[in-house]
């Protein structure tokens, strides 16, 4: 009886070896992959860590981005990081939190954060610009609720810093992202956006709790009236965002006691 190859070997065997290393080929590629982002890894202060990783950093993908707008490529393509920030630290150790040496909403740190996104405006799928003014065309127009144009606008401190101009709209989701208004000469100059989110519309009156009549002035502001950026959007948001713990020294200390 003569023995062939395949009566002596085992498949099984050679099945389960041949998904093993498999898995670990996808384990490896799949963190390499998820590197495109956040690395290299950095402590702090914004040195290079100590342990970076345990597989290299993956080769660059370039992407071809929609609309005309160039390419990415990343890893190594990625926005600057935001360096030398009004920080110190609260312990030699890493993991303490960072204290704000200046003013943490106008510095953009800690809650009132921003990332350094592109300067330019998100398009929608046809390549027009997703947020427009109201005021631009006459496509929209407010079908229900209280129309806030013309209505005064009530600081935390409630003191009326600007009436309300204008509604941004973001077209492709049918929803108002920003009240635009336009600011009192006693608590600045031009026109501001406050997201939706962080304004409410009350008995006649527009009220934005999370910053006081002074900080008005220092809301980041547009380059151009007729678009905002990705950039300025987080700059906006970020700011009214930290309000709601720095505009006020006592919101930093503890609500239970």
């Amino acid at each position: 009886m003569v023995e062939t190859f395949w009566g002596e070997f085992d498949l099984a065997s050679l099945t389960l070896w041949l998904f093993l290393f498999f898995f670990i080929a996808l384990v490896i590629y799949i963190q390499r992959e998820n590197m495109r982002e956040g690395y290299p890894l950095e402590d702090d202060e914004g040195n290079k860590s100590s342990n970076p990783s345990l597989f290299p950093q993956p080769d660059d993908k370039t992407f071809k981005l929609p609309h005309g707008r160039g390419k990415i490529s990343v890893p190594s393509g990625q926005n600057l990081e935001r360096i030398n920030l009004p920080l110190e630290k609260t312990n030699v150790a890493n993991g303490y939190p960072l204290e704000p040496t200046g003013d943490p909403m106008i510095d953009g740190i800690g809650p009132a954060a921003w990332a350094s996104r592109r300067d330019v405006p998100e398009l929608d799928g046809h390549g027009h610009n997703k947020l427009v003014p109201m005021s631009s065309g006459e496509n929209f127009l407010v079908s229900a609720g209280r129309d806030p144009r013309g209505l005064p606008v009530i600081s935390a401190d409630n003191k009326v810093v600007g009436e309300v101009t204008d509604m941004w709209i973001d077209g492709s989701e049918q929803l108002v992202r920003y009240f635009e208004f336009k600011l009192h000469d006693d608590w600045g100059s031009g026109t501001r956006l406050v997201p939706t989110t962080q304004a409410r519309i009350w008995s006649g009156k527009v009220l934005i709790a999370s910053i006081f009549a002074q900080q008005f002035a220092h809301i980041p502001s547009q380059t151009s009236s007729a678009q905002v950026t990705l950039l300025e959007e987080d700059k906006i948001c970020a700011y009214y965002g930290g309000g709601h713990l720095y505009a006020d020294s006592r919101r930093q200390e503890p609500q239970i006691g």
